[in-house]
C-alpha cells in the first residue's frame, strides 16, 4: 500500500482575534490534517500574538507564516500553499480562518484528494435536502450570478467557485499556477483554477476530469465575515481582469 501523503490546511488570517476557535483547529490538527499553516496577513490586533501562542503549544502540528503588511487573501492563500509545498506537503488545502466550513467537512474534502482520482477537490455550497447551508439570501443569489460569470470565463460547470475550502495534490501544475502573484484580491480562486487548466511554460495544465466538486454536508455564514456588497462588486470587476490575464497567459503559452 502507497504512503498516505502528507497534508497541509493553510488558513489565511487578517484581524481574526475575535473569531478564532482554536479548539477546533486543534481537533484538525493531527487528525486527517497533519499540519496547520496560518498565514497572519499584516493583522493589526492580536490575531499574531494570537497565532503564535497556539503555534507554540503544537510546535509539531502548527506554523505561521507572517507578512508584516496586509496583501489580501489571494497573497495570503498563494505564499502559504507555496510555504506548505516548500515543507513537503502532498496534498495542499485551504480555508477561511472563521471555520465556515467545519473541521468534519474539510477532512471529507482532504479525504477525497488523498484517494488520488482527482487532483483538485472543490467544496461546494449546494443547499440539498439532508444538508445544513446556512447562507444568507442576498449572498446565495449573487453567488449563483457570479458562478454562473466564472464558469462562463474558466469553460468549465463549477457550481460555487468562492466557496473557501478547496484541496490540491502537489502537481508541477499547481506550482507553476502559483508561481506569480494573482492580478485577482478578490476572486482569486477563478484566476487559480484558470491557472491550473492553462498550465504554465514548460508544464502542461489539468484536464477538467482531475477536477472535482463536492457538496458540503454543513457549511454556515460566520457573523462578522469582512467580505460586503462592496467587495462583491469588486469580485465582479475582478473576472474581467482575470479573463484578460487567462488569455493573455494562453497566449504566452502557444
Amino acid at each position: 500500500m502507497s504512503e498516505r501523503p502528507s497534508t497541509v490546511l493553510v488558513v489565511p488570517c487578517y484581524d481574526e482575534a475575535e473569531r478564532l476557535d482554536f479548539a477546533q483547529f486543534a481537533a484538525l490538527a493531527g487528525h486527517g490534517v497533519q499540519r496547520l499553516l496560518f498565514v497572519d496577513d499584516g493583522s493589526t490586533d492580536d490575531t499574531r500574538a494570537l497565532l503564535n501562542r497556539f503555534a507554540s503549544l503544537h510546535p509539531e502540528r502548527v506554523d505561521v507564516v507572517v507578512l508584516d503588511e496586509n496583501h489580501g487573501k489571494s497573497e495570503a492563500v498563494r505564499r502559504g500553499m507555496l510555504r506548505a509545498l516548500e515543507l513537503g506537503a502532498g496534498i495542499v488545502g485551504y480555508a477561511d480562518a472563521d471555520l465556515s466550513t467545519p473541521p468534519e467537512e474539510l477532512l471529507r474534502l482532504f479525504s477525497m484528494a488523498c484517494g488520488g482520482a482527482f487532483k483538485v477537490v472543490l467544496g461546494s455550497r449546494v443547499a440539498l435536502l439532508g444538508s445544513k447551508i446556512d447562507r444568507s439570501a442576498v449572498r446565495h443569489y449573487f453567488g449563483r450570478g457570479f458562478a454562473t460569470a466564472a464558469s462562463l470565463v474558466l469553460n468549465l460547470p463549477i457550481y460555487d467557485t468562492q466557496c473557501g475550502a478547496k484541496v490540491f495534490a502537489d502537481e508541477t501544475a499547481l506550482r507553476g499556477a502559483l508561481a506569480i502573484p494573482f492580478v485577482s484580491r478578490w476572486a482569486f480562486d477563478v484566476e487559480l483554477l484558470g491557472r491550473l487548466l492553462i498550465g504554465a511554460p514548460g508544464v502542461p495544465g489539468l484536464a477538467p476530469d482531475d477536477f472535482v466538486e463536492i457538496p458540503l454536508r454543513t457549511w454556515r455564514e460566520v457573523a462578522g465575515s469582512k467580505v460586503g456588497a462592496r467587495d462583491a462588486l469588486r469580485a465582479t470587476l475582478d473576472l474581467i481582469r482575470i479573463r484578460g490575464a487567462l488569455a493573455d497567459r494562453r497566449r504566452a503559452l502557444q
